[in-house]
């Protein structure tokens, strides 16, 4: 459990996907990155067995995305024995409390609401770069 784990970033927003990687090599972290630009294609990621067995993932995951949203993407990995013990970090604009609950609720590891503000954003996200090299991120099972 001690290996870095592979980043997949699920947002639409491309902007924002740029940022979140360019923020997290900032903070200096040198794990492989992949940017999944819906909910869709990261559930084919894993259920169509893209994904490396044994592989350790840190899943950062908007809410609002086309095709299938972040909690749907969320309540299906968490509802399958293989996906459960995924690490799931909630990285949204939205800070409803019935959809951070709802969240948590379904698993989420941590609920995090983007900064609106560009500079803001960016610090966030360089802070959360800090904090991932300190988490243990069980691997991916087989079924």
């Amino acid at each position: 459990m001690s290996k870095s784990p592979t980043i997949l970033i699920v947002d639409d927003d491309e902007g924002h996907a740029i940022l979140i990687r360019e923020n997290l090599e900032s903070a200096g972290l040198d794990n492989h990155i992949e940017h999944f630009r819906d909910g869709q294609a990261i559930l084919d990621f894993f259920f169509n067995r893209r994904h490396k067995p044994n592989e350790t993932y840190l899943v950062l995951l908007d809410i609002r995305m086309p095709k299938v949203d972040g909690i749907e993407v969320l309540r299906r990995l968490k509802a399958d024995p293989e996906f459960r013990k995924l690490s799931v970090i909630m990285l949204t604009t939205t800070d409803d409390s019935r959809e951070v609950e709802r969240c948590h609720q379904l698993g989420c590891s941590v609920y995090i609401q983007k900064p609106v503000d560009y500079d803001r954003f960016a610090e966030a996200i360089r802070r959360l770069g800090l904090f991932v090299p300190l988490l243990v991120v069980p691997a991916i099972g087989p079924r």
